[in-house]
């Protein structure tokens, strides 16, 4: 993997996010099955220009410092890459992975959704610092047994897990989605780490 895991823990403070989405967190996008899709929340604030690794692990990312989009891996029908923009002058602290699930968009109770393997061993709390105008990279594959059958679904992502569950965005799968046993890796710098990554994946989220 291309980063080293074990940075400073993100400060209480920092991590008490409280920032409002302008899209009132849950909103659909388009279907992120067949095109790219993103959601991007409001405005960056104006503030003191810091885009160093420290800055970062002392702030943590907020909703409105973010686009994040979901788009499909050619070389692999059943992988999804999310994709996490930093829309800031400054760096910001995301987790190690971003918070997933996925279930029946039509259901009321969400409480049976799915949640995806991730790599075990992380060592203590998450950190990942991304910088001003860079992109975070996280692969999952929605059916690594390849024995799914057919249903309607949506991705859950919550870019940073601090983050409040307002902040959640959806990213329909279509009605013929294969989720079975998914697997997610870790934030990553490119697309072919976060493959690796999600390789490694087998710990319970």
């Amino acid at each position: 993997m291309s980063k080293t895991r074990t940075r400073a823990l993100f400060s209480c403070a920092a991590l008490a996010l409280g920032a409002t989405a302008v899209l009132g967190g849950a909103g659909m996008s388009s279907a992120a099955s067949a095109v790219p899709s993103a959601q991007t929340h409001g405005n960056v604030g104006s503030g003191p220009y810091d885009d160093s690794d420290d800055y970062a692990y002392g702030h943590a990312c907020s909703a409105d410092q973010l686009s994040v989009r979901v788009v499909p891996r050619s070389e692999a029908p059943s992988q999804r890459v999310i994709e996490v923009r930093s829309l800031a002058a400054n760096s910001c602290g995301l987790s190690y992975y971003p918070l997933v699930s996925i279930g029946d968009p039509n259901a009321a109770d969400h409480s049976h959704d799915i949640k995806p393997l991730i790599p075990g061993g992380l060592g203590g709390p998450p950190a990942y610092a991304l910088h001003a105008g860079r992109t975070a990279y996280a692969v999952i594959d929605l059916d690594p047994t390849g024995k799914a059958a057919p249903q309607e679904a949506e991705l859950n992502v919550l870019a940073h897990s601090d983050m409040p569950n307002a902040d959640t965005l959806n990213f329909p799968l279509g009605k013929d989605a294969r989720v079975l046993e998914p697997k997610l890796g870790l934030y990553e710098d490119n697309v072919a780490d976060a493959v690796r990554s999600m390789t490694l994946a087998d710990t319970q989220s």
